[in-house]
C-alpha cells in the first residue's frame, strides 16, 4: 500500500526540478492528499466547463495563475484550493514539491510554467466549489497505479495515457496532471503503468 509516511519520506530527500525564469507566464497546483481507513486519497477537480478556459472540463489538481499579488507559486497554489474547493491548505503539512512543468497557454508567445505542491490533510469540512468546478473527487491512490484503470485519452494530435477515474467520457486523468502524478509516484516506488 501506498501511504502518507512513504510520500513524506521520499518528497523530504527530493529536489524539485524548479524553472527560474520570471518572464514565463506561471501557475500553481496543490497535490492534497488525505488518510482513508482503505488508505490515502488525492483530491481532483473536474473544471468546469467555458470557452475561454483551454482546460475546459478537463481532470485537475485545484490551482491556477500565479497573481501578482502572490508571494510565490506555494502561496499561489493554497490561494487557488481555497478558492475553488473552499480547503484551507494553511493547516495542513506540506510534504514537499515537484518538478515544474511546461505547458502550452493559449494567446501566449511563451510556455506557461506550472509548479506543483504536495500537502496532507487531516481534517477538514466539506469541499465548496466555486464557479471554476464542475465536480470534486477524492481518489485512492491505490487506483491510480492499478492498470486496470489506464486508457487512452484521444486528442486531435494523438492519444496519451490516462487514468479513469469516474464516467468513462469525462472524468479521465491526463496531460500535466497525470505527469504530475507520474513524479509522484515514481517517487515513493509505485510508477504509473503506462509512461507519459
Amino acid at each position: 500500500m501506498i501511504g502518507v509516511d512513504a510520500v513524506r519520506r521520499a518528497l523530504a530527500s527530493y529536489e524539485a526540478t524548479v524553472v527560474d525564469d520570471p518572464a514565463r507566464p506561471r501557475a500553481a497546483v496543490a497535490v492534497v492528499l488525505r488518510d482513508t481507513a482503505a488508505g490515502p486519497e488525492v483530491l481532483l477537480i473536474e473544471r468546469a466547463h467555458h470557452p475561454a478556459d483551454p482546460w475546459s472540463g478537463h481532470m485537475a489538481f485545484p490551482g491556477g495563475r500565479v497573481d501578482p499579488a502572490d508571494a510565490d507559486t506555494r502561496a499561489a497554489a493554497e490561494r487557488e484550493t481555497m478558492e475553488e474547493v473552499g480547503l484551507p491548505l494553511a493547516s495542513g503539512e506540506l510534504l514537499g514539491r515537484l518538478d515544474d512543468l511546461e505547458g502550452r497557454h493559449a494567446g501566449r508567445p511563451l510556455q506557461l510554467v506550472i509548479s506543483a505542491w504536495v500537502y496532507h490533510v487531516k481534517q477538514h469540512g466539506p469541499l465548496v466549489q466555486n464557479y471554476e468546478v464542475a465536480t470534486t473527487f477524492w481518489v485512492p491512490l491505490t487506483r491510480l497505479v492499478d492498470p486496470r484503470h489506464g486508457v487512452e485519452y484521444p486528442t486531435p494530435v494523438g492519444s496519451f495515457p490516462g487514468i479513469l477515474v469516474g464516467e468513462s467520457d469525462r472524468h479521465v486523468v491526463w496531460g500535466l496532471t497525470y505527469r504530475f502524478l507520474e513524479i509522484l509516484l515514481e517517487r515513493v516506488g509505485h510508477p504509473l503503468p503506462h509512461r507519459w
